[in-house]
């Protein structure tokens, strides 16, 4: 992926807004790419493949290039993914944790290696060495050792801030409580990845069929999942490594190279991978990663590619980084794995916004190391487009060893299909609530179903968002629930395809009665299960109770540990900060970081609700930091909705807390200036600084321009320190920031 691009610091005129096409598509990138991030980093379940994600992703980087007025705070391309789960404690990371370009041929990776080595002559340096190690396909996770002994561990989270997870990673066998030997900084933050290794992966899955569970669907998942489980003791029984690639900050190690540093850390007792090697030349680094192309299935663990570094470090602090990626290291993905396999079916899902979405069922088939059998379309035109027809023999692709791509048919194939191919007819009703499907608005590709309150489909998708882990984090009320909640069990999959359809309407209607489930009759919940017995099959499915034990004649109903756990979840979500409140009512555009500025700016629901019906409530909106125009247009729709107010009254009715404790004492002295915070500060986060510039009345912009009143400049602060020092914009580190937070300009007047 390429650097960030910069967020305009006033609001177009509306003369000046893309066409409704670009502004749709736009909006339309920005959701999948949330909704994936979350999938991957948050959930630990990814959903679409890595080489789709960067297409999106890429996409969208064109299409906020052709139109910067589209940005904001919450794209995407303005934020590093993964959110910090309440189920964990944040804690900042001492230095910023990276993440690396992507390069998918040859030819790029050439490229790149070409300017790096250019760079550094320029810098009047020798011609680099590059250290070559395969890219781990697990969780990148950040150890804190003072005086040798480990004190912290936590994931990367956002680059800046991540979740204490010292517990989980105390019961891995690989990483030492204590460093060995005595030549250790008093502290230092070693980075690794956590992994399971593919024998182990294959033994965990045996068992789990065994004990009548479901498998993992692939290594990367269940090391995530394994890591972040609330119960150390869980984590304990799943067989977890961990080999080390770097160092974050450290004080007095005084390596020369990254090299030097792996020896020196594996005499600490870290695991040092073994696949790792220095080499001078490009052809060498061509010849390791076709080397490991060809043997990447005879290795301890998956990989999704291969690392190349700078050895020297010295060079690399050189060269330092951009607002996201280093300049000395670089990552080339594998090209994608193929197979071919029968496409048996094309049917649609309905996602949280009415978005129609066209997914291919397939025969089973194993590819990169996992069994698939479903892959999306994304749309109608997709579908012509890739010319496939139901009863093909389909190419499909493993893009990024995650999820499958449908390539094409095998033409040669088709002929010979018996029954014969038949095209896939995008239906004209939605399949969840039967009401018409149609464009949201003219121009657009996508069909949706219009019946955003009360289709099935589309509330259950809201329910589950709602409970995730940037709303009110109910576990409790995982996608499952929130389907059999909202929908009938639907036909008996054995004669689906094992497919669940929707069938509804279920007990709850609507999200407004989600803190009132406990008045509601929950005793009909029942999810379709597969029930296997030992050994091979794959069973047959049953209807489960979900929520409540079944009725015996000498035992009644009774409510499981699964609603009691959801009663307690929902009473301490009644507590959320406001920011999450706003998520949570799935309002187009409107992240963590538009919901944090919104919640700094007003502390309450109340306050939000009376900016929107002034006058000028566009305008108001627009200008707060991290909020733009086109958020600010998604909140006005939103709230112009009878049934939406309805949802945060009902709420608020049953103790949802609606505002967040406000320190009017705070004062005001940054109003009316324009603030850039860019780089890692040395005690601040970066959602800490801006929200200490927000509360105090000034504006947390994401860009440099002539408008920009200061740029507060911590460590690898990139580009925007470069174009504040060609504007001339006054650049202040952390301690004269704190003065700006408490005198305002005065503080620097003589």
């Amino acid at each position: 992926m390429t650097s960030q691009q910069e967020t305009p610091d006033s609001t177009p005129s509306a003369d000046s807004l893309p066409a409704a096409a670009d502004r749709a598509r736009h909006a339309d990138l920005v959701d999948l790419i949330q909704k994936y991030r979350a999938a991957y980093y948050n959930d630990d379940a990814p959903i679409v493949s890595d080489a789709e994600f960067d297409l999106l992703y890429s996409e969208l980087e064109t299409l906020e290039a052709l139109h910067p007025e589209l940005v904001t705070g919450d794209s995407p391309t303005q934020n590093v993914g993964g959110e910090v789960s309440v189920a964990f404690a944040a804690v900042d990371h001492l230095a910023r944790m990276y993440s690396l370009e992507d390069v998918f041929s040859l030819e790029e990776l050439e490229a790149w290696l070409t300017k790096a080595a250019a760079s550094v002559a320029h810098r009047g340096g020798k011609a680099p060495r590059w250290l070559s190690e395969l890219k781990i396909d697990g969780l990148a996770v950040n150890l804190l050792y003072r005086n040798g002994v480990l004190v912290r561990a936590a994931t990367r989270g956002d680059g800046t801030t991540g979740e204490d997870i010292t517990h989980n990673v105390a019961t891995i066998k690989d990483i030492p409580q204590k460093l060995h030997g005595t030549n250790f900084p008093s502290e230092v933050e070693i980075r690794g990845e956590v992994f399971i290794a593919s024998k182990d992966f294959t033994a965990l899955n045996e068992k789990m069929v065994a004990a009548g569970k479901a498998p993992f669907s692939n290594p990367r998942n269940s090391a995530a999942g394994s890591l972040r489980q609330k119960d150390p003791a869980e984590t304990a029984k799943r067989p977890l490594s961990m080999y080390v690639h770097g160092i974050g900050a450290r004080e007095g190690l005084t390596t020369a190279t990254q090299s030097e540093t792996y020896e020196l850390l594996k005499s600490w007792g870290m695991p040092i991978s073994p696949y790792y090697k220095v080499v001078d030349t490009l052809p060498e680094v061509m010849d390791f990663i076709s080397h490991y192309g060809e043997h990447r299935h005879d290795l301890i663990h998956e990989i999704d590619g291969i690392v190349v570094k700078v050895d020297d470090l010295a060079t690399q602090r050189e060269l330092g980084h951009t607002s996201r990626v280093p300049r000395w290291s670089v990552a080339y993905k594998y090209p994608p794995e193929e197979v071919h396999t029968k496409l048996l079916d094309i049917r649609v899902n309905v996602g949280r916004t009415g978005r129609v979405t066209p997914y291919g069922v397939m025969e089973p088939v194993k590819v990169a190391g996992s069994v698939v059998e479903m892959a999306t379309l994304h749309n109608q035109d997709v579908v012509k487009a890739k010319g496939v027809l139901i009863g093909d023999i389909v190419v499909l692709r493993k893009a990024g060893d995650v999820i499958p791509e449908i390539v094409g048919p095998v033409m040669a194939l088709r002929d010979a299909q018996d029954p014969p191919v038949r095209e896939f007819v995008m239906p004209t009703h939605c399949p969840s609530c039967g009401t018409a499907l149609a464009p949201a608005k003219e121009g657009d590709i996508d069909i949706r179903c219009l019946n955003a309150r009360s289709c099935p489909a589309q509330l259950t998708e809201r329910v589950a968002h709602l409970a995730g882990r940037g709303g009110f984090d109910i576990e409790a009320l995982g996608y499952e629930a929130a389907a059999a909640l909202t929908t009938g069990p639907g036909p008996d999959p054995a004669g689906n395809g094992g497919i669940i359809a929707p069938a509804g309407p279920g007990p709850l209607v609507s999200e407004a009665q989600v803190f009132s489930i406990a008045e509601l009759d929950l005793s009909g919940v029942v999810v379709w299960r597969e029930i296997r017995s030992k050994g091979e099959g794959t069973g047959r499915f049953a209807q489960v109770p979900y929520f409540y034990t079944k009725a015996t004649a000498k035992k009644p109903s009774v409510p499981t540990k699964t609603t009691e756990k959801l009663y307690e979840e929902l009473e301490k979500a009644k507590k959320a900060p406001l920011w999450r409140v706003l998520v949570a009512l799935s309002i187009r555009h409107v992240g963590p970081t538009a919901s944090r500025a919104l919640a700094t700016r007003y502390g309450s629901m109340a306050a939000i609700r009376a900016a929107l019906a002034a006058p000028d409530a566009a305008e108001q909106l627009a200008n707060v930091g991290g909020v733009g125009g086109i958020i600010a247009e998604a909140l006005i729709e939103w709230f112009a909705v009878d049934w939406h107010k309805d949802i945060v009254d009902a709420w608020a009715a049953a103790g949802v807390l609606m505002a967040d404790a406000v320190d009017e004492s705070v004062p005001k002295t940054l109003e009316g200036l324009t603030i850039v915070v860019t780089g890692t500060l040395p005690n601040l986060s970066r959602d800490e600084a801006k929200e200490a510039i927000i509360i105090r009345g000034g504006k947390a912009a994401g860009s440099v321009s002539k408008n920009t009143s200061y740029v507060v400049a911590g460590e690898a602060a990139g580009t925007k320190l470069d174009k504040a020092e060609a504007l001339g914009i006054p650049v202040l580190d952390e301690d004269a920031f704190r003065e700006l937070l408490a005198s305002g300009p005065a503080a620097f007047e003589q």
